[in-house]
């Protein structure tokens, strides 16, 4: 198949979209064209992170990553927008500007790796990099209608990305189908050249399915395309068994991730509890830092606890489940103008907590043409296998189409 020539559909799409923030001049050899996140180096770039105090940060070196894909014969397209700093979930950056989602303009492509997401969709690249904390990968897929995949902690290096929290963060790739995410992953992991991706037989797989008990507030759309979606996976002859994370408490777990994140941030960045003003830093990114470092001791702690137990409490589903599913997020994709829902990441964090690989996936559009997601989640270690099974929901579910407007 003749490949897109992303250098004039990224000039005729991005001004609208504001996906990419800055392009190389690499042109394009006979490996995958890349997007990066711009929290991840790419020699010669601006390191920005969504910072507009980096602007004029530029990376001295690749990432790891970006040198293992570029080892590999790809090239890279550009940086991409981002949520500042990795700690927000719309890609509505007061600095760079805001990225909208392909599938509907004024909303929001998911954060903080909106611009990865929306660049997949649009066919702007053939793969983009995320990092995910706490589902900052998967969310973006789901909002966007592509796939995205968040490996099993460490199997993906983070040397050379500006990190928001150095205990959850992780590098993942998104991608218009599993093949591609397939063939991404052995690059980015390094296992060396792909094997052809064989679609996992879902016959007798034991397949948790999460219920959450009413705990989780899911739209109407999200709530019948799981059911659906669901049953497709059913029909196909998993066997499916009701699922709750043991240990993982909702409201607690926001909590937990979200106070990491911002103390880890805090570091990262120099924010005290009680320092200057900092330039170049939006409000409220430098208040959520401030709030976090300002907490106690024991809240801190606690949170750090909370995060060790979920994952000690993982290693036991698997005795009785081969893999999870569950919605990606607990809604669709939604205006800039309306409110963010609190219960984003519920879904997503999990895996993150517990170092699970998981993998989302497009099922369908809403009644209102925004795309709808399903994520399944594998044992630590997994990810090949969690990846083969999503290709088998792929067939399922059928391969992301291009958004109308961006034909």
């Amino acid at each position: 198949m003749r490949r897109p020539d992303y250098r004039a559909r990224i000039a005729r799409h991005n001004p609208r979209l504001n996906a990419f923030v800055d392009l190389t001049d690499e042109a394009p050899g006979e490996g995958l064209c890349w997007g990066v996140k711009s929290n991840i180096a790419v020699k010669g770039l601006p390191w920005t992170a969504g910072v507009e105090a980096y602007a004029k940060q530029m990376a001295e070196v690749d990432a790891v990553v970006v040198k293992r894909l570029r080892d590999a014969g790809g090239t890279v397209l550009g940086t991409l927008n981002m949520h500042e700093g990795a700690l927000g979930a719309t890609t509505d950056n007061e600095f760079y500007g805001r990225t909208h989602n392909p599938w509907a303009e004024g909303v929001t492509p998911g954060g903080s790796s909106g611009g990865s997401g929306a660049a997949v969709a649009a066919g702007l690249c053939d793969v983009a990099l995320g990092s995910d904390t706490m589902g900052s990968v998967r969310i973006p897929a789901a909002y966007c209608g592509v796939q995205g995949h968040k490996p099993t902690t460490g199997v993906v290096p983070t040397e050379g990305v500006i990190a928001l929290s150095t205990t959850l963060d992780h590098v993942g790739p998104l991608a218009r189908d599993v093949e591609t995410l397939w063939q991404a992953m052995h690059v980015m992991a390094d296992w060396g050249a792909p094997p052809g991706l064989a679609p996992k037989s879902l016959t007798g797989l034991r397949i948790g399915l999460w219920d959450s008990g009413g705990d989780v507030e899911l739209t109407e759309a999200v709530k019948a395309g799981f059911a659906s979606a669901c049953a497709h996976v059913q029909a196909a002859g998993a066997v499916l068994v009701p699922f709750a994370p043991p240990v993982y408490d909702y409201s607690r777990s926001r909590r937990a991730g979200l106070l990491i994140s911002e103390i880890e941030g805090a570091k990262v960045h120099g924010v005290t509890a009680d320092g200057p003003e900092l330039e170049g830093f939006s409000k409220t990114f430098i208040n959520l830092m401030r709030w976090g470092v300002r907490q106690p001791k024991e809240k801190i702690e606690a949170a750090y606890v909370h995060v060790a137990e979920v994952r000690a409490a993982a290693t036991n589903v698997w005795n009785k489940l081969d893999f999870v599913i569950a919605p990606t997020a607990p809604q669709e994709a939604f205006s800039f103008d309306d409110p963010v829902p609190a219960n984003q990441a519920d879904f997503t964090a999990w895996a993150d907590f517990a170092a699970l690989p998981a993998t989302a996936i497009y099922t369908g559009l809403s009644e209102a043409g925004l795309p709808l997601s399903v994520q399944v989640i594998g044992p630590e270690g997994a990810d090949r296998e969690t990846l083969k099974v999503a290709a088998a929901l792929e067939h399922l579910f059928g391969k992301p189409p291009l958004p109308q407007a961006e034909g």
